[in-house]
């Protein structure tokens, strides 16, 4: 039986279920699951609940050597177990023999909390544990179900990979994500979907930065968002001011961040392919390559392929903070750690509409997309994301912001079920939808089916009156979606 998920367990329903069913799996033997995520998502929130509420064990390494790890490891078992442990473990081979014979009668949940500390200290304790619950094992006999935790991204990913040791050995593999721009409005207690989207474009979806890092403070209205910004993300005084910086300072493969700091910063501010990066930062392209994949490792970066442009890709920071914070605040640290936040912010407006808005606007209708794709195109997209259209005729790029591509068909045309354009602060009129309309008749021409093709304005600043009664005359083809639409679904 699952048990319940307590109240102060916001949303995350998908993975307590999962975990639970991990947590309470009879099947013998002991078994072994990988959460990761990064830092301030709740994992550790998460795993500490589920433990309480199942009687299991739960452990949070620290930065220590390994024999006071031991102890510290001990000592835990010790507290839940109520049986001294003597002799003391030797290492931990001693220790992970001794916790899969101690639980052998009913399934326990035995939580290792930022195992990648751990590991550093004691390189082997990945392969003492494949080794224990592997055929011939302590683990055969046992009931433990050990999960590991970290939030280094690039470790954990490596945990499972390639030929590490305890690949194939996970029977739960789960990755705790920021909230969705839905459930982080409602975890924020917003309702104004302008607002929502304006607070998410600085602190996304990461549960710690509204109690923790900002004491609760919450917009009170869409007229307080830039005192509120004055106040939390650019107030020296509060942990969000230098939260950016500990993002990359923690993660153990960034050995320069100074490198990193500029291909994040190269990105904010709008160069999102390789070679555009590279010359922000003044490198060669090669020389860039291993900082993007370093970053894509942590989870801090995304690689996201053009839809219609083999080949071609282009980069976008996943942490909005991140991007706040190489785009607004590090260009003018001097000034905010002087406490001048007002007039930092004020000159810092342009940017923010151009660099970090309309950008994240454009991921937001994106994420629309992916959560509503059957109610907007009539069937579930194969894929979703940006592209653009090259025309000869204009000598120009013609760029989508949010295409849906239906699964490819062998011997047919590909067939394209929506192009869309995002525009965050102008609005919208017969010109955008022009420019889709011709994008539609090129791709068109090029092995894709474009003669069902729904045409998608997405605007936060509204519509012109000819396009809205354009688009009336004929809606299903052509659909205007505003901000209250993007927020219309907060249930799912």
């Amino acid at each position: 039986m699952i048990p319940v998920k307590p109240d102060r367990v916001f949303n995350r329903e998908r993975e307590w279920r999962g975990l639970a069913a991990f947590a309470g799996d009879p099947t013998p033997g002991a078994t072994l699951g990988v959460v990761s995520g990064r830092r301030r998502q709740g994992k550790s929130f998460l795993l500490q609940a589920l433990a309480q509420e199942t009687g299991g064990v739960y452990f949070a390494a620290t930065e220590a050597t390994e024999a006071e790890s031991l102890r510290l490891f001990a000592e835990t078992l010790t507290r839940h177990s109520r049986e001294i442990i003597d002799p003391p473990f030797r290492d931990w081979n001693d220790a992970i023999r001794y916790l899969f014979r101690q639980y052998t009668d009913e399934p326990t949940l035995v939580v290792i909390d930022e195992f990648p500390f751990l590991a550093r200290a004691s390189p082997a304790l990945a392969s003492i544990i494949q080794r224990e619950i592997g055929p011939g094992g302590t683990g055969r006999e046992s009931s433990v179900r050990l999960v590991l935790c970290g939030s280094a991204m690039s470790v954990m990913g490596k945990l499972l990979s390639g030929a590490a040791p305890l690949r194939g050995r996970a029977a739960i593999e789960l990755v705790v994500r920021p909230f969705g721009y839905q459930d982080a409005a409602e975890f924020w207690g917003i309702e104004d979907p302008l607002l929502a989207m304006r607070v998410h474009m600085i602190v996304g979806g990461t549960p710690a930065y509204r109690r923790e890092f900002t004491r609760g403070d919450t917009p009170t209205g869409p007229d307080d968002f830039d005192d509120w910004v004055i106040r939390t993300a650019l107030n020296p005084l509060t942990p969000l001011f230098r939260e950016a910086r500990y993002l990359l300072a923690e993660e153990t493969d960034i050995r320069e961040p100074a490198i990193y700091h500029s291909v994040l910063a190269a990105i904010a501010l709008g160069n999102t392919t390789n070679g555009a990066i590279a010359s922000y930062v003044g490198r060669k392209s090669d020389q860039v390559t291993h900082p993007l994949t370093v970053l894509e490792d942590s989870a801090l970066v995304a690689r996201e392929p053009n839809l219609f442009r083999s080949g071609r890709s282009t980069y976008r920071i996943t942490e909005p903070l991140i991007t706040f914070y190489e785009a607004i605040m590090r260009r003018r640290w001097a000034e905010l750690e002087l406490g001048l936040a007002e007039t930092a912010w004020r000159a810092a407006q342009g940017t923010f509409a151009s660099q970090i808005a309309g950008p994240h606007f454009e991921a937001l209708c994106r994420s629309y997309a992916t959560l509503m794709g059957v109610d907007i195109f009539g069937e579930l997209p194969a894929e979703i994301g940006s592209g653009s259209v090259n025309d000869a005729s204009g000598k120009s790029q013609l760029q989508i912001d949010v295409a849906a591509l239906a699964p490819p068909e062998p011997g047919q045309p590909r067939r394209i079920l929506s192009l869309g354009e995002a525009k965050w602060g102008e609005t919208m009129d017969m010109s955008h939808l022009a420019r889709l309309q011709h994008s539609a008749a090129l791709l068109g021409t090029r092995k894709y089916d474009t003669r069902d093709t729904i045409l998608a304005c997405y605007s936060a600043a509204g519509f012109a009156p000819d396009l809205r009664e354009h688009a009336a005359r004929d809606a299903t083809r052509i659909r205007l979606i505003t901000p209250a639409d993007l927020y219309s679904s907060s249930s799912l």
